[in-house]
């Protein structure tokens, strides 16, 4: 037996008991006569003592131990002279009577502890040490505990959980696939799934009534913190539903992952259409922990002899509270801010409003104090605040005074992460008018439905069709979305038209699905949640990378594992595919 109890299981009642401890050594500290060991595992540590009068054997070993040296110990639990009581442990410690190294090791790169001096790329180069630490490993815990708590909820709901394939066929829209080439079919491929959509919907036509899963997805897409190339998803599906059916059943699944792993209670979510979260918070995933709205002073701040206001589309203004006292450079901080190449406003337009009740703005020959008052009152703002406003293309506008909120929020301490605050966003367009391609796009994917009565527009302006879709936002982040999904093979082929995809390509692509509609398909809908996305809010990460066991890089790499390689010649001759000679 290599142990009888874990490194953080002992306690002052176990006094006087002969134990068996295997682990990781943390640390040797020699003081004195006595040598005292920490041991590590996943439980926990617990503190070993050998004293000067341990047999010579055991006072050998002990010299030649390292850190991270795997060791198996035997001893007697006694009461520690030296109390701990920032560790479970720390009442006892072990009277070491017997010692064996199981594993030596090398000293590692950085240390294993949770202020280590390791930096990001060394620590996923080595992830098997990282995950060592026990504030990752916690990170990692969470994830397991809350993958319980989604199965068991479901479950309890009729959910049932059912696996779907993970080579299947590639689509054109959406995000770029990532494609598996076929050594069986030389010349063909499959893809890696971005979403289990299609065969969900399948399995409604087959009579499951109620599916989940949760399972690892694919994108080819760029990187960015809440980004990786294979994530995971509470992916399901519900049929003979309705949009609320869906939505009270989430909410109550988000509400319960709250209470148990935050302790947090959370209200019954507010709902917000898309039109509405554009014009107030410049973004369809607003993060409404703090106010500060947009307000439209387009028709009031124009007919001046100030030509930028005069021939701008919009006109937009934040109200910053009790920031009327701001410096000149406070505020050129925040011009530098909104004409950064990733927000690309031209400039900042500011209004004081003195505690005094004066006004005082980087526009004054323009505009009368009585004029900045009119603003001041369209943004119900107060004496000590601080009017910021920008100008131009509406939704570019809208996009920027967003990226300012934000900051402001951030500023002003606004955003905090042990604050929770869930919406619901609904009626988004159905789709996207793109430029460059001079098409429409679906704005989540093909299969979502119109609304009922904006039908009738998808041949006459397809642009305003709102969608059957809804997406939950926590905190400015979109953790899970879906829709009611288009059930009707006359409904789906009007779609494909408005996409612009020929029923030929539709047929190609799409054929299995339209046939199965052929057999009786029930009204369905569904959702996915952001796994990691919501396992990172929880545990209180800027970064999806930490609560992934073994993530992928900014640049999409695995620097554990050095992928993606190079494959042999004879891989790709097997395969039938004919390599480019320089």
């Amino acid at each position: 037996m290599y142990r009888t109890h874990t490194c953080g299981q002992l306690r002052i009642e176990n006094a006087g008991e002969s134990v068996c401890l295997s682990g990781w050594v943390q640390k040797v500290r020699k003081l004195g006569a006595m040598t005292f060991v920490d041991l590590r595992d996943r439980y926990g540590i617990t503190q070993l003592v050998v004293e000067e009068s341990a047999p010579e054997e055991i006072k050998n070993n002990v010299a030649k131990l390292g850190r991270e040296y795997v060791i198996q110990v035997r001893g007697t639990v006694i009461e520690r002279a030296s109390k701990n009581n920032k560790i479970p442990t720390g009442d006892i410690e072990i009277s070491v009577n017997e010692l064996t190294v199981l594993s030596e090791s090398e000293t590692p790169p950085f240390t294993i502890e949770d202020q280590t001096d390791g930096g990001d790329e060394l620590r996923m180069k080595y992830r098997y040490l990282d995950l060592r630490r026990p504030i990752v490993r916690k990170n990692i815990e969470l994830r397991h505990r809350m993958a319980q708590l989604v199965r068991n909820y479901l479950s309890n709901q009729n959910f049932i959980e059912v696996e779907t394939p993970v080579l299947v066929k590639s689509t054109p829209e959406g995000a770029r696939d990532f494609v598996v080439p076929s050594r069986m079919n030389q010349g063909q491929f499959y893809a890696l799934p971005q979403s289990p959509q299609t065969l969900k919907q399948l399995l409604m036509v087959s009579g499951f009534d109620r599916y989940f899963q949760i399972v690892k997805c694919f994108r080819d897409e760029d990187l960015r913190a809440d980004r990786q190339p294979e994530f995971t998803q509470i992916d399901c599906e519900m049929s003979f539903v309705e949009q609320e059916d869906i939505l009270d059943t989430f909410e109550g699944l988000i509400k319960h992952l709250f209470k148990e792993i935050r302790n947090v209670d959370i209200p019954t979510l507010p709902r917000m259409t898309w039109i509405d979260a554009m014009e107030q918070y410049g973004c369809d995933k607003p993060d409404i922990r703090f106010d500060m709205k947009f307000v439209d002073l387009t028709n009031v701040a124009k007919g001046k002899d100030f030509a930028v206001f005069n021939e701008a589309e919009y006109i937009g203004a934040i109200c910053a509270p009790k920031c009327a006292g701001y410096t000149r450079k406070q505020v050129d901080e925040l011009t530098e801010f909104v004409k950064r190449p990733q927000t690309g406003a031209k400039g900042l337009v500011y209004v004081r409003y003195n505690e005094d009740g004066t006004f005082k703005s980087s526009i004054d020959k323009f505009y009368t104090p009585e004029d900045l008052k009119i603003w001041a009152d369209a943004c119900k703002a107060e004496p000590g605040d601080l009017l910021l406003i920008l100008v131009g293309p509406k939704f570019k506008t809208l996009a920027q005074l967003c990226d300012l909120r934000l900051e402001m929020g951030s500023r002003l301490g606004l955003r905090d992460k042990d604050v929770f605050k869930p919406l619901w966003v609904v009626d988004f367009p159905l789709l996207e008018w793109d430029e460059e391609t001079q098409r429409f796009y679906a704005m989540h994917h093909p299969f979502t439905s119109p609304k009922p009565e904006d039908i009738s527009l998808m041949t006459t302006d397809p642009g305003k069709v709102r969608a059957n879709a809804y997406d939950m936002v926590i905190n400015g982040v979109e953790v899970g979305g879906g829709s009611i999904r288009i059930h009707d093979s006359a409904l789906q082929s009007k779609m494909f038209d408005c996409l612009g995809i020929s029923h030929e390509t539709a047929q190609e692509q799409f054929g299995f699905l339209m046939g199965a509609f052929k057999y009786g398909a029930p009204p369905h809908g569904g959702i996915a949640f952001g796994f990691d996305r919501l396992a990172s809010m929880f545990a209180g990460l800027d970064s999806i990378r930490d609560v992934i066991a073994f993530p992928k890089n900014n640049s999409g790499r695995d620097v554990m594992l050095d992928a993606p390689s190079e494959i042999a010649k004879e891989q790709f001759d097997e395969l039938g595919i004919q390599l480019k000679t320089n």
